[in-house]
């Protein structure tokens, strides 16, 4: 049985926090937490938000039939970043013509087991 939580559109690329959501997959949930917490990246920070919010669903009751699960016992099964849509925005450049500046964003999903 896992418990999930996901983080849609992030403001930030998918490229920049999968480096991070590959370090964290297969680890124990609280080791994941302490990797995260000593990265310097932006991303760490969204990355453990999401852990955290994955965390408290494993510990509701209500969803875990009535009993609360252990952090020592749970594992990172899937640590996921997807592309979201972009923001795209034209930025001129010489002669007249125009490039497509594309803002994009990730959705970030973990499962717990």
């Amino acid at each position: 049985m896992g418990f999930k939580a996901s983080h849609k559109y992030a403001r930030i690329s998918p490229r920049k926090v999968r480096s991070l959501a590959d370090m964290i997959r297969g680890q124990r949930a609280d080791v994941a937490l302490d990797i995260l917490k000593y990265q310097p990246h932006r991303g760490a920070r969204l990355l453990e938000k999401v852990l955290r919010s994955a965390l408290g669903n494993a510990m509701d009751p209500d969803q875990n039939s009535g009993q609360g699960a252990r952090i020592e016992q749970l594992v990172v099964r899937d640590a996921r970043v997807d592309g979201g849509p972009m923001f795209k925005r034209m930025r001129p450049r010489a002669r007249g013509m125009a490039h497509v500046i594309k803002k994009r964003t990730s959705h970030i999903s973990i499962e717990l087991e």
